[in-house]
């Protein structure tokens, strides 16, 4: 090194940083020559005249790739003490371990022009306030970032090549494995194959991601295992959703060969940072599909059946599948007098309800309302009843066979189960049988596993029996017949859930529009059919229970004007006489009238006669607590009588108000407690 006497003594004075860095952790596992090297730099720089305690050694991004800052933590400690002014010289074994990004060793260069730091490799010194040195080191940068990029474009040219040809190996979706000539097939376990194949027939009976899931409650599922300790070996475990989706959206099943459907593009986060983002791009942007690559689990046309179905799942891009739930009309209902989608939302009686959605935002017009499910339901239900005729229904001859199949398929995974445990259970039978009876150390073990085996061998075979005990029988094909002929009956039976409805009302039905009615009793119904025809529903709201048990206006009528003259045990006679009811036909009562005066104000005629007070006024005239007068009426020293709505009424007059006024005075409970005298001490 001919480049020491850009090294001065302020240089010296200042620590020495050695940064270590090799892209991948493989390269540190088996390139160990190149650590070596990189940790004798330590050395270099104390014979450079650098002090063995200002030397420092950064190795923390040994297996970080050095095309960003990304997760380098060494790299950012290595600035930021730049930064501060206390580094003189910063060692590397070549300026690309530094990074192999130009932005990012540019940056670090014109820190090190600021701060008078000197960078130093194999080749030479670099002092960045000299011209010569910054280009000749901007030039080694740029051609570390090509070197970087023309081994990148070589090795992705490779994979793309390999990939056109469909030879590009790449890690299979549980369901196929590669053979001893390299090809995809079909794995050979068939408790395997019964997961793969259940889960597509499981799609196709429920519609949904979650409805493969429940489906699968209970049942375990495969999972291929890919690098580390467990690399090539098949585990199992609970289906979850995202594993479904996995399994329904990879084209792979389909026997298709795809490469390219994953893009990985850098984006700038608000911190500043520049982290990788991988999108899955749309079917039209994947640049390589070898169709009819190897065999599959479904065809194409049902991969691009349940592509779409899922696609239309989406309520986050404005779908409105069908749920659960018994509004039979939820997700196609629309408000004719906004255009908004109407919600629909359950009360805690279990009813449902329509509402406008321009309600929440408070957007909603004069005549945007919400209704009952129920109203609306039965009539679009007997409007799809009539619309449809039986030769329409052919298709549900289609559904035994699909009942056939979903049968079997429901104890196919039990029989698999209980094969292999019986599997399990002869191989350890055979182990234990091939021993030598004298190693006790070993026929022990093997015994204790082959008993292990043989519960599980039972518990599978107890799960099978139970499978097949609980599966209901099959319908005759004359029934099935039957029940084709009669669409009413296929609708209201017990075995046809509310999202059975739900489709088959989608599948003929387009949508329903609650059309404007200013007549708040009764209520517009648009029905608009796939055909394109359109019908118009004219009916009567139901009416709210408590609205239907209220009571009838005459007898109302009477109560209000009679109650502030007539007693309510009259009232009850009179209204008997005319023959009026309740709300729920039954005749008044003392009970039912008092409720109707709370309801509708109506004052109960004065229990006073001429010269009777209640208790509060007798109290207040005579300045007294309440509590005083019913003591004295309880003991009988004032005389009081019962009215109606059993109030006391005190006769009153000037000469008793008199004669309780003196009682008052006479008592020294009663009467007010006069100042104590003061007097004055003497002095």
């Amino acid at each position: 090194m001919n480049d020491e006497h850009k090294i001065t003594p302020g240089h010296r004075r200042r620590a020495a940083l050695v940064y270590l860095r090799q892209s991948t952790l493989v390269q540190v596992r088996e390139n160990t020559e190149s650590t070596l090297r990189q940790y004798a730099l330590q050395e270099r720089a104390v014979a450079l005249g650098w002090a063995s305690a200002d030397v420092e050694v950064i190795d923390t991004d040994l297996g970080l790739s050095g095309t960003s800052t990304r997760n380098r933590d060494g790299f950012r400690h290595l600035m930021a003490r730049l930064c501060l002014g206390e580094v003189g010289a910063i060692f590397g074994l070549e300026i690309s371990r530094l990074a192999r990004s130009n932005a990012d060793l540019a940056r670090l260069a014109e820190l090190a022009r600021l701060t008078d730091t000197l960078l130093i490799d194999t080749d030479g010194v670099y002092d960045l306030s000299d011209f010569n040195d910054r280009l000749l080191l901007g030039l080694k940068s740029t051609m570390s970032e090509a070197e970087l990029h023309i081994m990148a474009g070589r090795l992705q040219a490779s994979k793309r090549a390999a990939a056109e040809r469909g030879e590009l190996r790449t890690p299979l979706p549980v369901g196929y494995v590669y053979d001893d000539e390299g090809r995809q097939v079909i794995d050979p376990d068939a408790e395997v194959q019964a997961a793969i194949t259940d889960v597509f027939a499981a799609f196709a009976a429920a519609g949904s991601a979650f409805g493969v899931v429940t489906a699968f409650a209970g049942r375990r599922f495969p999972l291929r295992a890919y690098g580390g300790a467990w690399a090539g070996q098949l585990r199992w475990g609970p289906l979850t959703h995202s594993r479904a989706l996995g399994v329904l959206k990879n084209p792979a099943y389909a026997g298709v060969y795809v490469y390219g459907r994953y893009a990985t593009r850098r984006m700038v986060e608000p911190d500043g940072t520049v982290r990788p983002h991988t999108t899955q791009l749309p079917r039209d942007q994947w640049p390589i599909v070898i169709p009819d690559h190897h065999p599959g689990y479904i065809t194409w046309a049902d991969y691009l059946a349940i592509e779409q179905k899922l696609a239309a799942n989406q309520t986050n891009a404005g779908a409105r599948p069908a749920r659960e739930g018994h509004a039979l009309c939820q997700g196609v209902i629309h408000c004719g007098s906004c255009g908004r989608a109407m919600g629909t939302r359950y009360h805690a009686t279990g009813n449902g309800a329509y509402e406008c959605s321009a309600r929440l935002q408070r957007l909603a017009t004069p005549t945007c309302r919400s209704i009952l499910a129920a109203t609306v339901d039965r009539a679009v239900t007997q409007a799809l009843l009539d619309a449809v005729t039986p030769e329409q229904i052919g298709l549900a001859l289609d559904a035994a066979g699909q009942v056939a199949d979903r049968h079997h398929r429901s104890i196919r995974a039990a029989e698999l189960a209980t094969e292999r445990a019986r599997y399990d259970a002869q191989r350890a039978e055979r182990a234990f049988t091939a021993a030598e009876p004298e190693n006790r150390l070993v026929t022990r073990n093997l015994e204790n596993r082959w008993e292990e085996k043989l519960a599980a061998l039972a518990e599978a075979e107890a799960a099978l029996a139970d499978a097949r005990d609980t599966l209901p029988p099959l319908p005759d094909q004359d029934s099935l017949r039957a029940l084709a002929g009669d669409l009413p009956g296929l609708w209201h039976a017990e075995t046809t859930t509310d999202r059975d409805r739900k489709r088959l009302l989608r599948t003929l039905i387009a949508d329903v529009t609650l059309l404007p009615e200013a007549d708040r009793g009764r209520v517009r119904i648009g029905i608009r059919w796939h055909t394109g025809t359109t019908d118009e529903l004219n009916l009567r709201r139901a009416q709210h229970p408590g609205t239907a048990r209220r009571t009838p206006s005459p007898a109302t009528t009477m109560i209000r004007e009679l109650g502030p003259t007539t007693s309510n045990d009259d009232l009850v006679a009179l209204l008997a006489e005319h023959g009026h009811t309740t709300g729920d036909g039954r005749p008044f009562d003392v009970k039912a009238v008092q409720w109707v005066r709370h309801v509708h104000k109506i004052p109960t005629p004065s229990p006073y006669q001429d010269g009777e007070r209640s208790v509060d006024q007798v109290a207040a005239d005579l300045r007294c607590n309440p509590g005083t007068v019913y003591y004295w009426i309880n003991h009988g020293h004032l005389q009081a009588r019962r009215g109606a709505g059993n109030r006391l009424c005190i006769p009153w007059n000037p000469q008793i108000k008199m004669q309780f006024q003196h009682l008052i005075n006479d008592s020294g409970h009663l009467s007010p407690r006069q100042p104590a005298a003061t007097t004055t001490p003497r002095t």
